[in-house]
This record gives structure tokens, sequence and C-alpha cells, in this order.
């Protein structure tokens, strides 16, 4: 279904029944890398609708050519939840750079947000507190019989290359990936308007929201040291620091997020 905004659309698919749980992506691929692994987390709980989100300029997302920023993406995103739920609740899960976003939805929309789950997401801030990148286990077979391209995302984002791992990435992100807005992707938006121009909850000393923060130990994009900051905003949060996981820890360690995060539903 789409939700025409005033810089595109929005492309999202609705679930179940129940308080809203807007679902959204990691960069570069769309909402199917989120619908497979937590769908299955559903079979036995109810309660939640799921609202897979398209992120703009992604998946079957449109964006007009004025939007530059992380802040016009952001608007995109504020004026859809506004059209769709006007003033329900609803809950927040975001992965990676949909993190980032959804801390940009709760800073907005404070009252609304019942709950909220970050997976590794990105956070304002330019210097990071990084881990020298490990390769956990690598196939060298199954990287063989990749394209050049496939094979560089799925080496840079996984620290556990090996066949199981790759048909999860095949059939959850990479589809996501062909459709994806490249042209906007690659342009200098990174350089110039990755950051909203608004650090998230600076105005406030605490939050009130239930937060399920979840990140990999060997997470050499985003890291695992630089989120005390979420729990002091956040006093009722929990933490978990996955090992053997880096940035895609809902594949690399599907089983625990998943329980984790029913448990947290």
């Amino acid at each position: 279904m789409l939700c025409i905004v005033k810089r595109g659309c929005i492309h999202y698919e609705l679930i179940g029944e129940g308080m809203p749980l807007i679902i959204l992506h990691s960069m570069g691929t769309d909402h199917r890398s989120m619908k497979a692994w937590l769908e299955p987390i559903f079979n036995n709980k109810r309660g939640y609708q799921r609202v897979y989100v398209d992120l703009p300029a992604h998946g079957h997302s449109k964006i007009d050519s004025t939007v530059k920023s992380t802040d016009h993406i952001l608007s995109n995103l504020i004026e859809f939840i506004e059209i769709m739920f006007s003033n329900k609740d609803f809950a927040l899960l975001g992965s990676s750079y949909g993190g980032y976003l959804a801390q940009g939805i709760v800073h907005i929309k404070r009252k609304h947000v019942k709950k909220l789950v970050l997976l590794a997401p990105a956070i304002h801030r330019k210097e990071r507190n990084i881990p020298e990148k490990v390769i956990l286990e690598k196939n060298h077979t199954i990287l063989h019989a990749l394209d050049a391209d496939t094979r560089a995302a799925f080496e840079t984002l996984m620290i556990c290359q090996n066949e199981e791992n790759l048909k999860c990435f095949l059939e959850e992100v990479q589809p996501g990936r062909l459709i994806a807005n490249r042209k906007f992707l690659t342009s200098n938006w990174r350089e110039e308007g990755y950051f909203l121009s608004h650090e998230p909850f600076r105005d406030v000393s605490s939050l009130q929201q239930e937060l399920l923060l979840l990140l990999g130990k060997q997470d050499h994009i985003c890291g695992y040291q630089d989120y005390e900051f979420l729990m002091d905003k956040f006093p009722h949060s929990k933490r978990v620091i996955l090992n053997e996981a880096g940035h895609m820890l809902h594949i690399e360690q599907r089983k625990m997020v998943q329980q984790l995060v029913e448990e947290w539903l």
C-alpha cells in the first residue's frame, strides 16, 4: 500500500491487529529484511499490528527532488505516521539507520511512542568507538559464486560468512538492495545531510518509554560502546550486547534476537 506525503510517497505493509508497531529497516534494503525474522515471533504473540515501512528512497517508497537529508526523510515518516495513525499510541522498532530515524520519531512524537526497540542503531555522533573488523567464519566456496556487488555487500556486513547467513542475506536483504534508489543513496547527502539538524532527546533529561537496545560485540559499523547516553535518557531500558554478532545481529544471532524482542513485546 502507498501513502502520499509532501515529498513523495511511503510504501508499507500491514499485518495483524492491535497497537501499531512501526518497523524501520536499515539503509540500502527494504522492509522484507525485517519481516522475514520478525513475523515468526507473532505466531504466538497477539496484540500488535505490524507496520512494515519502506524507508524513503528504499523499496517502493519514492522521494522527490527536494529530499536532500535525513531531516527530509524523517519529515516524510512523521507525515506518514500522522496520516495513518493520527493521535494513536504506537511502538517502534528500528535497525541501523532505521534506528536513528526511530530516535528522531521519538523526539517528535514522544507522547505517542510507548515502546522502542533499537538494533545496532546509528546515533547522533560523528566520532565513534568502533572495534576493528574481525571475521569469525569465512566460506570461500560460497563467496566465489557471488557477483562482485553482492559479495562486497555480504563481506562488508557479515562477520560470520557461512552458507546459512548467505541464504538469509540473499532471501531477505538482497531483494531490497536491487530496487533501492542508488542515485540518491550514493549522492553526497551522507556528507552534507546524514545527521539530523538537532540531536534527538537534547531537551529532556529522561523519557519513560521501555527501551530494548540490542548491540553486536563485533559490530565494526556502529560499534557497541557509545550508547550509555541512551541508558541515561531511558531509565526503563535494557541493553544486551551479543557476542559473535556484527552489525547484522538479527541474522547472525537470530534466535537470541527473536527471543529478546518477544520478551520485550
